[in-house]
């Protein structure tokens, strides 16, 4: 699994834009933390339903497609990071310091926890 700090993702994001299949943004936060903030165009699946859902999942993504593991500091991205990986995911990054570190450095008028 590769490590991104927001800056990195904010480049990669960038980058990626010019390209035809761009990166899941996957935050595996509560509902309640998805509503009260979250990154532009991220796809919401908490960390208790990812089992149960990753059979659907794997018949609408390609395993090869990146996948950015996003939750509040980094922690429970990560650890579901590691599970996709488990599942036969090959392009898992995970967002160093999650979305609290997002907006500290990349979008600092996001409400923060």
């Amino acid at each position: 699994m590769r490590h991104f700090t927001p800056q990195q993702l904010q480049d990669f994001l960038k980058e990626s834009d010019k390209n035809d299949m761009p990166p899941l943004l996957l935050d595996v936060r509560e509902p309640w933390e998805f509503e009260y903030c979250h990154i532009e165009g991220s796809v919401l699946i908490p960390m208790g339903e990812l089992a149960s859902e990753l059979e659907t999942l794997q018949a609408e993504i390609d395993q090869e497609r990146e996948i950015i593991m996003i939750c509040h500091h980094g922690i429970r991205s990560r650890q579901m990071g590691y599970y996709m990986e488990q599942a036969g995911y090959k392009n898992i990054t995970n967002l160093d310091g999650g979305v609290e570190a997002w907006a500290k450095d990349i979008e600092p008028t996001m409400k923060r926890y």
